[in-house]
């Protein structure tokens, strides 16, 4: 190549260069855009939302695979907390005897971390779960007998990991189910289909204060009415149309309690239907019957501690047992009438270490007999189950071995048998006497259990029980 070729060469690429530069100066993208106004891409309505806001029930996915396997026509039910008489006391069907080889694993199910326990209703077991990947709180439908899930309703909620996610328990009304999700959001599903029905934000409509470790409260349905205690700002307790979501009375917050982690119960007292609430501040009755239902009856606050997880437990027909962890021990209350009106008094409080209390779990009033397993603060019998008489709440008139120790680990009872879950995962199966027990058999039903303090659920021979991140299906009659 020559001299003047090279040159010429060299002039072009230095005149494109210039060119390019020059062009690049004076070129204005901005004359190609167009503006961005709302609505101008066409997006369907109400799909625009904030980050922060909650579509309750949004999502829904149903295993098309998946098929319900035959259900007998003598299944039990478990359908909402503690049970059909909110007792935690179970019948079986029909005559059953303890497996001569031991409790038999049905299936398993590996769960976000939480202590949601499932409820039983027709071959079927609902359970709330917190997907942490996907920020989800999830209401899952399984098939009982195989643990196969049949669908799964969610909605976004991101949260931060505290002790959990998931804590409360599902209600069953018809053909209807209930869920309170950990932030307070009340979903409300068709059972078999997982349709959405209705929903409710307590957080936003009743400015309610979350608890800390979120919700514990488990939803209450009475007769078709549901019944929510937001303890927010003007609203104590609320009842609501399980079928429609509209509330049909509410009771305003007169006393200022805030939401706490025990459940309402419902409870005849001196001859009158009420619905007792243990909040952060106190205790209180509002009347469950219908001429007046709604109304504020009566209220205490001598008793008051700051955490509270284990729900009110009537032991006659006007005193009401009341049970806290922390240091705050246990309390009898005293309900009566009088005249037009209503007089609660605390006629006792005590220490855990100075008499009958329970930090997690509600104990159990079984044939006129209390059933609790001891705080951890419970001095030297700490852990152990115990019985006591409603006479004397001091005194035990039973407790378990000094090796039989079950920390915050639930318990109920099923006829004339009690099963106590270890919080590590060991299961124990007693004979209830008259004021004792008898241990009949315990096994280890989860290798590592981990803070398993989720409540039991049994119907049909079945027992599920779970520890943080397991729901276990057993049988463990035969």
């Amino acid at each position: 190549m020559n001299d003047k070729r090279i040159t010429w060469i060299t002039i072009g690429v230095a005149a494109l260069y210039l060119a390019l530069l020059i062009g690049w100066h004076f070129y204005d993208p901005s004359s190609s855009l167009t503006e961005a106004v709302p609505g101008a891409d066409n997006r369907p309505a109400g799909n625009a939302r904030k980050a922060d806001d909650v579509l309750i029930g949004e999502f829904f996915m149903k295993d098309s695979a998946a098929q319900l396997s035959a259900v007998a026509p003598d299944a039990g039910e478990w359908p909402c907390f503690r049970g059909v008489n909110h007792d935690n006391i179970a019948s079986n069907a029909r005559p059953m005897s303890l497996p001569k080889d031991g409790f038999k694993d049905m299936w398993s199910l590996e769960t976000g971390e939480g202590h949601a326990a499932p409820v039983i209703s027709e071959g079927r077991a609902y359970v709330l779960d917190y997907d942490e990947r996907m920020s989800a709180d999830a209401l899952r439908c399984l098939d009982l007998q195989t643990g196969k899930q049949l669908w799964k309703r969610w909605y976004r909620v991101p949260m931060k990991r505290n002790h959990g996610f998931s804590r409360t328990i599902p209600a069953i009304c018809g053909g209807l189910v209930v869920t309170i999700g950990p932030e307070g959001h009340v979903m409300c599903c068709d059972k078999l289909t997982g349709e959405m029905k209705w929903s409710m934000d307590m957080k936003k409509r009743f400015e309610t204060e979350i608890p800390f470790w979120y919700t514990g409260q488990c939803p209450l349905i009475d007769n078709d009415i549901l019944v929510l205690a937001p303890a927010g700002k003007d609203t104590l307790m609320l009842g609501v149309d399980v079928q429609t979501g509209e509330t049909l009375w509410g009771t305003p917050n007169t006393v200022e309690f805030k939401m706490s982690h025990s459940s309402v119960m419902p409870m005849m007292l001196g001859g009158t239907r009420t619905y007792v609430y243990i909040g952060v501040g106190g205790v209180c009755g509002v009347s469950a019957e219908t001429e007046n239902a709604g109304k504020l009856l009566w209220s205490a606050n001598k008793w008051q501690p700051s955490v509270v997880a284990p729900s009110p437990m009537q032991i006659s027909q006007n005193q009401v047992f009341l049970v806290a962890g922390y240091g705050a021990g246990g309390a009898l209350l005293q309900v009566d009438k009088s005249g037009s009106g209503w007089n609660a008094t605390v006629k006792d409080s005590y220490k855990a270490s100075e008499g009958m209390s329970s930090e997690q779990q509600t104990p159990i009033n079984y044939k006129g007999k209390l059933v609790t397993i001891l705080p951890k603060d419970g001095g030297g019998m700490r852990e152990r189950l115990a019985i006591y008489s409603p006479d004397n709440l001091h005194k035990p008139i039973w407790t378990s071995a000094a090796d039989e120790r079950f920390g915050l680990g639930p318990y109920l009872v099923v006829d004339d048998k009690l099963f106590a879950f270890k919080e590590d995962g060991e299961l124990y199966a007693y004979q209830l006497g008259t004021g004792s027990m008898t241990l009949l058999h315990k096994q280890r039903v989860m290798e590592e259990g981990i803070d398993a303090w989720g409540p039991l659920a049994y119907a049909d021979g079945m027992l599920l029980v779970r520890d943080s991140k397991t729901i276990k299906c057993l049988r463990v009659f035969e």
